[in-house]
């Protein structure tokens, strides 16, 4: 009878205590609050997370956080705490854009882009590099019409050019 009657009362405080500590799991400290307030942008215009934000005067911040606080104990999952404020506010609220759909073209194009623009340059660089052999390098053609005295003083003179000035 007895045995019973303890198993009974630690039976109830168990079920009292349980929500007890469900509730007050989480508070501004934690890594789960951490996590959740920074995917979200604040609202203010100062350009950081809600986690960071600490511009005067932003009445949005201190509200945001408390709703965030009592979502995460109340049970919600970052997940679903960041479907909540999409529905609600659209992708703008959140710092980096989803990795599908439309918002994939975000994390796609500067790739896209930077491969293109490197391709391009490439391109141009072995246009002029194969122009510029072209024209610098023409060598005179010898039809074998060249009268061999020319040739002879054309020889001298530059022997002499080049005793003068080496």
């Amino acid at each position: 009878m007895m045995a019973s009657r303890m198993l009974m009362i630690l039976a109830v405080l168990l079920i009292v205590s349980v929500p007890a500590m469900a509730q007050g799991g989480y508070d501004r400290n934690s890594p789960e609050f951490r996590e959740s307030t920074s995917q979200f942008m604040c609202l203010c215009g100062c350009g950081q997370d809600h986690f960071e934000c600490n511009m005067d005067g932003c009445g949005l911040n201190e509200q945001f956080k408390t709703e965030i606080l009592e979502m995460l104990n109340e049970g919600y999952e970052k997940g679903e705490i960041k479907d909540h404020y999409v529905t609600m506010y659209g992708e703008v609220i959140l710092t980096a854009p989803e990795k599908s759909g439309f918002s994939l073209t975000a994390w796609v194009t500067p790739f896209i882009l930077l491969a293109g623009a490197g391709g391009g340059v490439t391109f141009l660089i072995r246009k002029w590099v194969r122009k510029s052999k072209g024209v610098n390098h023409v060598t005179p053609k010898d039809d074998g019409d060249g009268d061999e005295a020319e040739k002879d003083i054309l020889n001298s003179l530059i022997e002499e050019e080049r005793k003068k000035h080496f």
